[in-house]
């Protein structure tokens, strides 16, 4: 049988509270494997990836995705030129079977199609890499929160240019002028 998990550990492990574990075993949603002596819940790694959707850890993902975005159709060009960098990258690196995503939607709305398709996929540990010609093509701001995220879910960024844009760089220059004054 395999070893089973605390409550505390296993609440740790899905980034929720112990009462969260407890109102879930009521709601019939997780039911722990077990109960100790002391009638303390347990519960098993399997049970807790197969709890949020995760495959077996033997099966590592295979799928590399190259994410390109616009923020309006009138950039459609920008679009295609975008995509261009990215092949040209893939080529040169040697990458095979490299899934391109197209996407026209503003860096602020977290609410795009194909980017939440793009996270819940990355969050099923779907995505080996993302692959994104700048950082600001995914988001505008957040963007290492998004890191993290593809990070513990296994999923490698490559971001091409790692330039920080002018806008990034005049705030930047205004803070620090400020603390000067």
């Amino acid at each position: 049988m395999e070893s089973t998990i605390s409550t505390g550990k296993a609440a740790k492990l899905l980034g929720v509270s112990v009462k969260t574990l407890q109102r879930w075993e009521r709601e019939g949603r997780l039911i722990p494997v077990a109960r100790s002596d002391s009638n303390r819940r347990l519960y098993t790694e399997a049970q807790l990836r197969e709890f949020i959707g995760l495959r077996n850890a033997a099966s590592e993902p295979t799928r590399m995705v190259a994410y390109c975005r616009v923020s309006s159709a009138a950039q459609k060009p920008d679009l295609a030129n975008q995509r261009k960098v990215l092949e040209e990258f893939v080529v040169a690196k040697g990458l095979a079977n490299v899934e391109f995503i197209e996407e026209v939607g503003g860096g602020l709305n977290f609410k795009r199609k194909r980017f939440l398709a793009l996270m819940d996929e990355i969050g099923q540990r779907e995505i080996k890499t993302l692959i994104l010609a700048h950082r600001d093509r995914l988001t505008w701001f957040g963007f290492e929160w998004f890191e993290h995220f593809a990070k513990v879910n296994g999923c490698e960024l490559l971001v091409l240019n790692q330039e920080r844009s002018r806008w990034q760089w005049k705030v930047w220059t205004i803070r620090k002028s400020r603390k000067c004054a």
